[in-house]
């Protein structure tokens, strides 16, 4: 039993030492991240070309509303944490540790880019110790502008489109600095389930998302009474729904990762 235990910690550590450090992305962007890796590892083994869209852009040239948009959806106390929410972390742990495996929920943007530059998809117990690690480390070496700046270039918003700019120009045909609060609202509504919710899909599940974004962004005085009108109007004419469908219910199934 000794021993057992012996090998488990030696294992940890070591694990732990071995981990990726974040120091060197305080100046340099990555060329690639696990996530790009993975998707194209997957799309060779279904025999399909290898698709990847991305531009990096410098946080200054994304609208403001934008990224209030995404950090409402995503991950509103990114300012208050030090790369993870403890409250709805522990929430998640005890659901999981009942289950057997992780549900989604309870990233912050951090872990989540944690887990995009360095981990696997898998909802592992073991991966998302890690992936705490691994944010802890982002948070100690990175500013959180830096932080937000990597997560908004390299996460997903499509299949084989990664970053905002580029999930600009792929849904909108506009770049990141051109977004308009409804375009912004639907991006940030895409990032649970980034390759099932394209503004083509016709997603139930999009469309509401995108709505409470803006409800949100007016209620805590992001944007104006006019922008929030003019967005949700905009937001219906983007995905061809109306107003009447809003209370529509049967939504895809559970969305991406924890």
């Amino acid at each position: 039993m000794l021993g057992a235990v012996v090998l488990l910690l030696g294992f940890g550590v070591y694990e732990y030492v071995t981990l990726p450090k974040a120091a060197s992305l305080e100046k340099e962007n990555p060329k690639s991240t696990a996530l790009m890796d993975q998707r194209a590892e997957e799309a060779r083994a279904e025999g399909k070309k290898v698709r990847r869209r991305q531009h990096w852009v410098p946080l200054a040239s994304v609208p403001k509303h934008a990224v209030d948009s995404v950090l409402i959806s995503e991950d509103a106390s990114f300012y208050l944490h030090e790369g993870v929410d403890t409250t709805e972390m522990r929430k998640a742990l005890g659901e999981a540790w009942a289950k057997g495996q992780l549900g989604r929920g309870a990233s912050t943007i951090t872990q989540q880019l944690a887990k995009n530059l360095w981990l696997s998809t898998d909802r592992s117990l073991f991966r998302k110790a890690k992936e705490l690690v691994l944010a802890r480390r982002l948070e100690d070496a990175l500013s959180k502008k830096r932080i937000l700046t990597l997560y908004l270039n390299v996460v997903e918003w499509g299949n084989g489109v990664y970053g905002i700019d580029a999930g600009a120009r792929e849904h909108f045909g506009v770049s990141a600095s051109q977004v308009s609060v409804a375009q912004g609202a639907i991006l940030a509504a895409m990032l649970p389930a980034p390759r099932k919710r394209a503004p083509s899909s016709g997603s139930r599940a999009l469309w509401r998302r995108a709505h409470w974004i803006v409800d949100r962004m007016e209620s805590v005085g992001r944007i104006s009474e006019a922008q929030a009108t003019d967005a949700r109007g905009d937001i219906d004419r983007l995905l061809g729904r109306t107003p009447a469908g809003k209370g529509d219910e049967g939504d895809e199934g559970a969305d991406d990762d924890a």
